[in-house]
């Protein structure tokens, strides 16, 4: 677990972040990276969370104004901050909630309807904003929902309202979390530089490379099969977990971290466990990445590469409903119909849509015909979501606003 840091002599206004890890690393990778944005903003964070051991790899060095702490009820001198943040619906403990009611009672209460007040408490400090952020979707749904408030009518939270909070692609959400990437100015990127510190040395100067970072995945045998009997030579760059686990299944053997396997025109090689920094270097050093659920989304979609999503698989296939709005709405819009029509279908085999037999991206891998289209269409991508962060902030500065903006403002 990253260190608990004191707090500066000249602290911000203080969030207190909850998060609970259910059975994979995303919910925790986008709590760690919105603790460390609104830290940089000049929050002081408190991160509660149920299982932070993640984090010994994903931020091994900590965040200056960020303190993480373990799940459990508060003492007595932990008062709740400005700002509270449950993600992902994961109900914050009774007793910090009933502090938040005690905090809101001693402000005096606020008029129904009325936006997030901040109101002061009789030490003066503010009353708390609750505020649930959401799973980002590109579905329409979440504009209707983005900024509603939810009236709590019982229980420990009695008196308080819970906002909701919708991360999203459009003005009318809470907008994308960006944070600094390593192709900003300045950064000094190196593609191959990166590369070969990744595979530690294993990555083949000049081959192009794939990154997969995924769940179990019916259809990776055969995208396997195919790479390895192609002409064009490629690095497979494997994550820790279900990719690597799977990638030795397909081999017959054993495959441990740093360690390289060539099969064909493919050579197989598994990482270890990358911190968020170097994760992102990876994903913008790779030529296609492969990405699973929130966080690793968002990372691919900024460092501009062509990426195949893997959803959060959902029974009776609910996860398509969502796969088709982000296609609609983010991905395709200008895109050429041949392109778009390949990736319609790349995307489907590759979250269990259509069937797994028949390699996803035939046609579409580095050195094939679909390839270059792919990555301008990519770099367009990144480009429109950069010009919307520019005028409208990412998830963390509107998160912000909604904080601390003026109180006759809407929240989003």
């Amino acid at each position: 677990m990253p260190p608990a840091l004191p707090a500066s002599p000249a602290p911000g206004p203080r969030w207190d972040l909850f998060c609970r890890v259910i059975d994979n690393h995303g919910d925790l990778g986008v709590c760690w990276r919105l603790a460390t944005r609104l830290a940089a903003l000049g929050a002081q964070v408190r991160l509660w969370v149920d299982d932070a051991r993640a984090l010994a790899w994903m931020a091994p060095d900590g965040c200056p104004g960020v303190c993480v702490l373990p799940w459990r009820e508060p003492q007595a001198d932990e008062v709740p901050g400005e700002v509270v943040v449950e993600a992902f619906g994961c109900d914050p403990p009774a007793g910090f909630v009933a502090a938040m009611a005690a905090r809101l009672a001693a402000a005096g209460q606020h008029a129904p309807g009325a936006v997030p007040v901040r109101a002061q408490a009789s030490d003066g400090r503010p009353a708390p904003l609750w505020l649930n952020l959401e799973y980002l979707s590109a579905e329409t749904y979440v504009e209707r929902s983005h900024g509603l408030r939810s009236p709590q009518g019982s229980g420990p939270g009695a008196g308080l309202d819970k906002w909701f909070f919708y991360p999203g692609f459009t003005p009318a959400t809470g907008g994308l979390m960006r944070g600094p990437l390593p192709t900003d100015p300045g950064t000094g990127f190196d593609p191959a530089a990166l590369r070969a510190q990744a595979s530690g040395g294993r990555a083949r100067p000049g081959v192009p490379a794939v990154s997969l970072f995924g769940y179990p995945q019916a259809a990776l045998p055969a995208q396997l099969a195919a790479w390895a009997a192609g002409p064009q030579p490629l690095d497979l760059l494997l994550t820790p977990g279900h990719a690597t686990e799977q990638a030795a299944a397909w081999l017959g053997q054993a495959l441990g971290v740093g360690q390289a396997v060539d099969r064909g025109a493919l050579r197989l090689i598994a990482l270890p466990w990358l911190s968020q920094p170097d994760y992102d270097r990876l994903l913008a050093a790779c030529a296609l990445n492969l990405v699973r659920g929130e966080d690793s989304l968002a990372r691919a979609l900024w460092a501009g590469r062509p990426m195949l999503w893997q959803l959060y698989p959902q029974d009776e296939d609910a996860h398509a409903v969502k796969l088709q709005a982000f296609l609609d709405r983010v991905l395709l819009p200008g895109a050429p119909p041949e392109l778009a029509q390949a990736l319609r279908a790349a995307f489907a085999r590759w979250n269990g849509l259509a069937d797994p037999a028949r390699p996803p991206l035939q046609g579409l891998g580095p050195g094939e015909p679909s390839h270059a289209a792919w990555a301008a269409q990519a770099e367009a991508l990144r480009a429109r979501l950069q010009a919307r962060v520019e005028a409208d902030g990412d998830l963390a500065r509107t998160l912000w606003r909604a904080a601390h903006g003026r109180a006759d403002q809407p929240l989003g």
